[in-house]
C-alpha cells in the first residue's frame, strides 16, 4: 500500500528500509468536539435554541412544546438519526414544528455534531 504525505513523497505501508512510519506523524486523536461546546450551542438562544421547546437538564427557562431531552442515547442509538433530526426533521415528519437547523443554515454541520455529542450524554 502506497500513498503520499503532503510534500513528503510516497509512504509505504510496509516497514521496509527507507519507509516512513505513519506513527511518527500521528498525535493523539482530538476529541470530536470540546465537551462544553455542545451545551453552549444547545442553550444559546441565538443558535441551537433547544430550550425554547425542550426541557434539558442544566438549562434555564425551558419550553414544553417538544419532548423532554433525556435518555437520548438509548432512544436514538444511531447517532446519524440525531444528526438527521437536527439537520431537517421535516424529512421524517413533515408536520413537525422543529426548525430545520442544517437546511436553513442556522447551525453548521460542525455545530450540529457538537450538539449531538452533548445530547448523547443526557
Amino acid at each position: 500500500m502506497t500513498d503520499t504525505l503532503r510534500g513528503q513523497g510516497p509512504i509505504s505501508g510496509d516497514a521496509g528500509a527507507g519507509a516512513l512510519d505513519r506513527r511518527r506523524f500521528a498525535g493523539p486523536a482530538p476529541a470530536r468536539n470540546p465537551p462544553r461546546r455542545g451545551p453552549k450551542l444547545a442553550f444559546d438562544r441565538g443558535k441551537g435554541n433547544c430550550l425554547t421547546c425542550h426541557v434539558i437538564k442544566g438549562g434555564d427557562l425551558p419550553g414544553t412544546i417538544g419532548p423532554e431531552l433525556t435518555d437520548i442515547k438509548s432512544k436514538y442509538p444511531n447517532r446519524d438519526d440525531l444528526v438527521a433530526i437536527l439537520n431537517d426533521e421535516t424529512k421524517r415528519n413533515p408536520l413537525t414544528v422543529m426548525p430545520p437547523f442544517g437546511r436553513n443554515r442556522i447551525l453548521t454541520d460542525k455545530e450540529i455534531n457538537a450538539i449531538v455529542d452533548f445530547l448523547q450524554t443526557l
